[in-house]
């Protein structure tokens, strides 16, 4: 790595779109620092010179101790991509129904889990002077999914908590921004859109007629990494091929 070679930190990137984003980041020049649950994947995931650690974002120690060798193998956090995240399981419904341990379950990934990981990167940029928090909420942040209370409550949570970043630390140099996509064709999806008829379903309610592919949403974080868009924070980018639109 040389002394000018941007590095990025994803979270839950050996499949969908943190996986897609792993692969963009790097053909941009990033060398990565991947954290996930499958820590051979996320291994494979940070390439050769990169840094691929099994973590669970939950935990704070985990978390603690993933950052703190990102630091001393590289000695810097340009960029941190909060892209873990889970739908809960199917009992994660309606709220009444949903079990408690089941809520702070998604919670725990989603809400938790950006917040220890922004926590520690935040005073590596602070020192560096500037860097950037992008956060991979969901449309469901911003309108509620029929049915998942969970996940619409911690995604609305995860952008306000990328809003507050951009507040609270502008002065600093770091910007923080969520991207929001719509469905988009992953694992967490996969039960769903391999269905034909839910497929089909899920697609009329999509203005374009289809669903993301996950390198969509990855071409969405490429550009805010990249600081083409310099003046951007606390913004929520949306890529839903129109769906909020409606």
């Amino acid at each position: 790595m040389t002394a000018m070679t941007r590095v990025a930190v994803v979270t839950g990137g050996v499949s969908g779109i943190g996986r897609a984003t792993c692969v963009r980041l790097a053909a941009d020049g990033f060398t990565l620092a991947v954290a996930d649950l499958d820590g051979d994947g996320a291994k494979a995931a940070a390439g050769p010179d990169g840094l691929g650690r099994g973590v669970d974002v939950g935990d704070a120690a985990a978390v603690e101790e993933f950052f703190a060798e990102v630091v001393a193998t590289f000695g810097r956090i340009d960029v941190l991509v909060n892209n873990a995240g889970i739908a809960g399981s199917s009992e994660a419904t309606i709220l009444h129904t949903t079990p408690i341990e089941e809520w702070d379950r998604v919670f725990a990934v989603n809400v938790r889990g950006p917040y220890l990981c922004a926590r520690a990167a935040l005073p590596v940029m602070i020192a560096a002077g500037g860097g950037h928090v992008i956060t991979i909420a969901s449309v469901a942040g911003q309108v509620a999914f029929p049915g998942r209370a969970a996940y619409t409550a911690s995604k609305g949570a995860a952008l306000q908590m990328a809003r507050s970043i951009a507040i609270d630390y502008a002065a600093q140099g770091i910007r923080s921004n969520a991207v929001c996509p719509g469905i988009a064709e992953t694992n967490m999806t996969k039960w769903r859109l391999d269905q034909p008829e839910l497929r089909a379903a899920v697609e009329r309610l999509v203005p374009v007629g289809r669903v993301a592919q996950p390198d969509e949403i990855a071409d969405a974080v490429s550009v805010l990494a990249s600081d083409r868009l310099g003046y951007m924070t606390g913004s929520a980018l949306v890529v839903d091929g129109g769906y909020t639109a409606q």
